[in-house]
């Protein structure tokens, strides 16, 4: 099997425990975004067992919190599509209304040049993350 999600070592790897990772995407245009990926090749949320399924959600939920209380975008994007890689991940995009495509998709139709975003320090998106799942945890 040929996945680039099961075999990728070139990912900056913000955050991982033994069932995910969280990783940076380089794109300019788009400061702060994530992808949360599932560790094992599975291609569906309903492939894992509902704990696992559970905990996934608390890294995505707890991935949008980070990048919320650190960039204050006007939104976060959660998408999960896996069309093009059949591999369980979800994308975190944090969003500003001055950005290339807003208010469409970060794959729609362009709507302007874009003003740039400083994205967070990966250590600080690493703790805040973290704090962020202790939080969850704790409820």
């Amino acid at each position: 099997m040929d996945c680039p999600l099961c075999s990728s070592t070139r990912d900056r790897i913000i955050w991982q425990d033994e069932f995910c990772r969280v990783i940076g995407v380089d794109d300019a245009d788009y400061p702060g975004f994530c992808r949360v990926i599932w560790k094992a090749h599975v291609a569906e949320m309903t492939d894992l067992r509902h704990a696992d399924q559970a905990h996934l959600l608390d890294v995505v939920l707890a991935t949008e919190s980070a990048l919320r209380a650190l960039m204050q975008p006007a939104k976060i994007n959660l998408a999960s599509f896996g069309n093009m890689v059949p591999h369980l991940h979800w994308h975190v995009i944090p969003r500003f209304t001055d950005d290339r495509h807003f208010p469409e998709p970060v794959w729609g139709r362009e709507q302007r040049p874009g003003q740039p975003h400083a994205a967070p320090n990966a250590a600080t998106l690493a703790s805040t993350i973290t704090s962020e799942l202790l939080a969850r945890n704790a409820d």
